[in-house]
């Protein structure tokens, strides 16, 4: 009976005329007093993951994943040439440079044209979708720039729009840094904690304005939008061409027209959970796409311009084509009063035993990689902008490709395959091949400017020694004979002078070390242990191809001093057979010796061992009457394999211990102690695959722990993540702090979250957070401070204790998507192990409140270690023909203490891109204290001579200071003021324009053009004060503390070497 009311149906369908071509409405825009259902059609396109970038972009290697770039960018471009109602964001710039680079320039053109006028939207516009957990916020900010850079070059353009939809876990500097300070209006994100979510949705929450900074408040917040699962579209509306969402069919001449049902099932989708429901206003949004969509974009459009026009005819809510500038436009004219989020959103869990804390430490090698290729490359650009970029000559622009499309978050959050953390490398040392000959043709250039008759091209050869890390530097092991010397330039990237020890390793034991004033200094040997020989040739062998040809015996080390922004030199040379040489360390082993105690250094810092057991017992400092008890030890979490009732293994992604274990070696560990006028070094093998060097420099006042991990031995079938643990006696309350992104400081609670009440499944995993700088604790006497080289996962879980993780090796996919085991090896011929690592950590213990001024300064030290440079003389003629000294600023002249010079770059256009950061935060007393004396200084009481008096601001801060329970340091977090005449002497400035932070910009017409979010709250702010605008007489930058300011200089170049 059924079959027959079908046909008749159809029959009457035929006979009335039958199907044709339906011109589908897709003009639709915002309907009042409607549920608005902003589409907004996206390809989520990772720079990398499964497959290489390049790869993704031609759609090679297909077995591991059918994605092709290429076909999504042609598609989408021809579907959106088809109508101009239709829409498209695009994200990943490395990407669309590589389309753009292969295109007629007809079509060109017609994408310009489709850019203008608004169906082609750039959001978030950088190379890549960075990380926000492992990355530092220098990295973030230099790939925006170039993505952002690029798109105002070829396009004209500027992003309104962040697009964070897949990093896990969001930090607090994205939201003001890599947010409101690009002159973002909103930022976008699904990965939020899963009992975070599920409160935001109960609440309408999900939708907030975000401050991310504790010192810049409300002058840099921005509206973020969370969505309410995934950044798919809901279910059953998913149109790739293999996707299994029911099309709509609207053709009456075959089977199964279906328009009424989908258009229920829209309005259904729009209406209920988890859309209008869990969000303020009326309007909501769908992301139309996923990882790798739109490859054949007519799937896709063609359905949406379907639901568009049947949507509307239906007309109980509203669909249209809309971007995310738009959907925030919308929610901004609404005019309401938005939930206000601070500090940021890490852990990230979606799943009660999930937490994504391992991929903080994955892959430790890459990431320590990753940071020196990042430090080398702001050398390297300032350096470029002394010799004047040449276009014909080498230059950074390699290297700077390299290490943005390394910030992506399947790159240097190590939760890439293999053979794509191969290729990552790979990029970034070709990019450092060709920035070395750069580095080493400016500091000859800048070396050789005494020459009377200066040469076309330098004549000086400079070597330089990326394996150093690993006792590698051939130009230094080189036998000096025959009158030769060693000639070392050391260069500075940082504004302010440094004193630092230099360590290289020699073949011979009799030396002198000479400054750049021709004065003999103290030197000292260390001898190589069999730990460093064995790392050594393995890894030399692997990274080139063939065994080191000699071997040295030494480390030389000396103390240096380097100017701001310039070089000193070092000559090194055979000592005659009668004179003074370098000093050789007494060696000092605690096998056999009677002492109960050992105290190591030579200056304010001693530590003191139990020669007992071999441990670390105290930490003394007699400047600054530090008397602490200190141990440090080392564990490995077994990796959980996902055997038990919940399937949920550790791997990449995700921390899940199974057990702690404490690394113990079979009795008492023995001491190696080298004392010298430089050093003391104590050595310590923990267990074949443990070996640790703690360093106590003679003029410091911190110890350096350098650590080498490797291979983790897997024979007894178990993965394991190694820890190291400071303990101290300290009080702390639960309470940690650590560091976003390696600039503002965050404090965390053990076991707590501020925005809900935690379900604590995971003691461990859920309390770890990422550390790019480091991490302290404090209570009401002492402050213990940790500093890390690299990206590492970090936490306190007993009071008074630090604890980092420094390496995995893990046995088990983690079902992240992946699919492969974080198990990294390393081969050299037939012979594969697992990975070694070497890394170092930093650990000082101060008085409570003075500690920031370490990690701050010293921060900076780490971040941006000196570089050198590697000549060989004949005689002793290099300081006569050769520059011995240099510094690129005013003689007189060196950046506040506060302050860091973070970029320093000719552009292609002539420019210099300007970039200062103040690297200190303030309270919110200190917040009330400047805007209460800017509110006086006009004041007939108060008034400049209340100010210009040198007690009255002191005993404020004082007093501000003392009652504040938030402020960082009493000294720096103040204004700062940089002369730019004296920073710049080599140039005649014409012009200082400030920008947004990705310099594609003014700032003066980004902060016109901001929008204005009502906050729950706000009346109750304090006022910030910033930097204010630069006199172009004066050009003197203010520096508000943790404000960065970005400028455009035009100049004239005078060329240093004619100075």
């Amino acid at each position: 009976m059924a079959i027959s009311m079908l046909f008749a149906v159809l029959l009457a369908l035929v006979s009335f005329g039958g199907s044709s071509y339906i011109d589908y409405n897709t003009t639709g825009g915002i309907v009042p007093g409607k549920i608005n259902v902003h589409l907004v059609p996206h390809s989520h396109d990772d720079v990398g993951w499964l497959k290489t970038v390049d790869q993704y972009y031609v759609g090679a290697n297909n077995s591991i994943r059918g994605a092709c770039v290429q076909n999504v960018l042609d598609s989408v471009i021809s579907a959106l040439l088809d109508d101009e109602n239709r829409k498209f964001i695009y994200v990943e710039m490395a990407f669309f440079q590589r389309w753009w680079r292969q295109q007629s320039r007809k079509l060109q053109n017609r994408v310009k044209e489709l850019v203008n006028s608004g169906q082609l939207e750039f959001i978030n516009g950088g190379m890549c979708m960075h990380d926000e957990a492992t990355a530092h916020y220098i990295d973030l900010i230099d790939q925006t720039t170039l993505g952002h850079r690029y798109i105002k070059d070829e396009f004209g353009q500027t992003p309104r729009v962040g697009w964070q939809i897949d990093p896990f876990g969001h930090s607090a500097v994205q939201a003001y840094l890599l947010g409101a300070e690009l002159g973002f209006d909103s930022l976008f994100f699904a990965r939020i904690d899963y009992q975070d979510r599920a409160k935001r949705k109960d609440e309408k929450t999900l939708e907030v304005v975000w401050q991310g900074s504790k010192s810049l408040l409300s002058t840099s917040q921005i509206f973020t939008g969370i969505f309410p699962r995934h950044y798919d579209p809901p279910d059953g509306f998913v149109f790739e061409i293999n996707d299994i969402s029911p099309p709509i069919q609207d053709d009456v001449l075959l089977f199964d027209y279906n328009v009424e049902e989908r258009v229920n099932d829209f309005v259904a989708a729009a209406i209920s959970q988890p859309q209008a429901n869990v969000t303020r206003t009326n309007h909501i949004m769908w992301t139309m796409g996923t990882d790798f969509r739109y490859q054949y974009a007519n799937s896709w459009f063609r359905q949406m311009d379907k639901f568009i026009h049947y949507v509307n005819k239906d007309g109980r809510v509203n669909a249209f084509y809309s971007t995310p500038s738009i959907y925030t436009d919308a929610k901004n004219a609404a005019n309401e009063i938005w939930p206000l989020k601070k500090d940021d959103f890490f852990p990230y869990a979606d799943h009660p035993n999930a937490y994504w804390t391992g991929y903080f430490t994955s892959r430790p090698a890459f990431k320590g990689y990753v940071r020196m290729m990042s430090s080398y490359y702001l050398a390297a650009r300032q350096l470029e902008f002394f010799q004047g970029r040449n276009g014909s000559g080498p230059n950074t622009d390699a290297l700077a490709d390299a290490l943005a499309i390394a910030q992506h978050h399947d790159a240097v959050s190590g939760t890439q395959r293999q053979h794509v953390a191969a290729d990552y490398a790979l990029r970034l040392s070709i990019g450092y091949l060709e920035a070395e000959e750069l580095v080493s043709s400016s500091l000859a250039l800048l070396a050789e400017s005494r020459l009377s008759t200066r040469p076309a091209k330098p004549v000086t050869k400079f070597q330089q020694c990326p394996l150093l890390n690993i006792s590698y530097c051939p130009p230094s092991e080189a036998a000096l004979s025959d009158g030769k010397s060693l000639v070392v330039v050391i260069y500075n990237p940082l504004g302010w002078k440094r004193e630092e020890v230099i360590r290289i390793p020699v073949s011979t034991e009799r030396l002198t070390v000479h400054d750049s004033s021709g004065i003999e200094i103290e030197s000292q040997l260390l001898p190589l242990v069999n730990a460093s020989f064995n790392t050594r040739n393995f890894y030399v062998k692997a990274y080139l191809g063939k065994s080191p040809s000699g071997t040295p015996k030494y480390w030389l080390a000396f103390l240096a001093s380097m100017p701001p922004l310039g070089f000193s030199t070092y000559i090194i040379s055979s000592a005659k057979q009668t004179g003074a040489s370098s000093t050789i360390s007494k060696v000092w082993a605690s096998e056999g010796n009677t002492n109960s105690t050992i105290e190591v250094g030579q200056g304010s810092l001693k530590l003191l061992y139990s020669a007992d057991d071999g441990k670390l017992t105290h930490y003394l400092n007699s400047r600054s009457l530090v008397t602490a008890f200190a141990e440090q030890s080392y564990s490995y979490y077994s990796g959980n394999d996902g055997t038990d009732k919940d399937p949920q293994a550790s791997g990449a992604y995700v921390f899940r211990p199974n057990g702690t274990f404490p690394i113990k070696s079979d009795g008492q560990v023995p001491l190696t102690v080298m004392r010298g006028p430089i050093l003391d070094e104590v050595h310590q093998e923990l267990n074949p695959w443990i070996y640790q060097v703690m360093r106590i420099y003679k003029g410091k006042e911190h110890a350096e722990v350098e650590f080498t991990i490797g291979p983790i031995p897997l024979d007894d079938g178990i993965g394991k993540e190694i820890t190291t643990q400071i303990k101290t006696t300290l009080k702390t309350n639960k309470t940690f702090y650590t560091d976003s992104n390696g600039r503002d400081f965050i404090k965390r609670i053990r076991d707590y979250r501020a925005d809900w009440d935690l379900q604590v499944n995971q003691p461990v995993a859920g309390n770890y957070y990422p550390i790019n700088l480091g991490m302290y604790v404090q209570d009401g006497s002492l402050e213990l401070s940790v500093l890390v080289d690299r990206s590492v996962g970090g936490s306190s879980l007993v009071d008074g204790q630090i604890e980092l993780m420094l390496h995995r090796r893990l046995l088990h996919d983690d079902i992240r998507g992946v699919g492969e085991v974080l198990n990294e090896e390393v081969c050299v011929g037939d012979r594969c192990e697992g990975l070694t690592i070497r890394g170092k950590l930093y650990i000082r213990i101060d008085p409570v409140g003075e500690g920031a001024k370490w990690r701050r300064t010293f921060g900076q030290e780490i971040y941006s270690p000196l570089l050198l440079a590697f000549a060989e003389q004949d005689g002793n003629n290099w300081m006569d023909s050769h520059l011995p000294y240099f510094s690129g600023l005013d003689s007189s002249y060196a950046l506040p203490n506060n302050t860091a010079l973070i970029t320093l770059e000719e552009l292609e256009n002539g420019k210099l891109l300007l970039r200062l950061a103040h690297l200190y935060e303030l309270s919110l007393i200190a917040l009330e204290f400047y805007a209460f004396k800017k509110l006086t200084l006009s004041h007939k009481f108060f008034g400049p001579r209340f100010w210009n008096n040198a007690m009255s601001p002191k005993f404020m801060l004082y007093w501000m200071f003392e009652h504040a329970k938030t402020g960082e340091d009493k000294d720096y977090s103040v204004m700062a003021s940089v002369e730019l005449k004296k920073l710049l002497p080599n140039m005649k400035i014409t012009k200082v324009t400030e920008t947004s932070l990705s310099a594609n910009q003014e700032r003066r017409k980004m902060e016109k053009k901001r929008l204005i979010w009502k906050v729950e709250g706000s009346s109750e702010e304090p006022k910030v004060v910033r930097g204010g605008p630069v006199d172009p007489a004066k050009l003197v930058v203010e520096l508000a503390p943790m404000e960065i300011r970005t400028f455009l200089i035009d100049f004239d170049h005078i060329p240093v070497y004619s100075s």
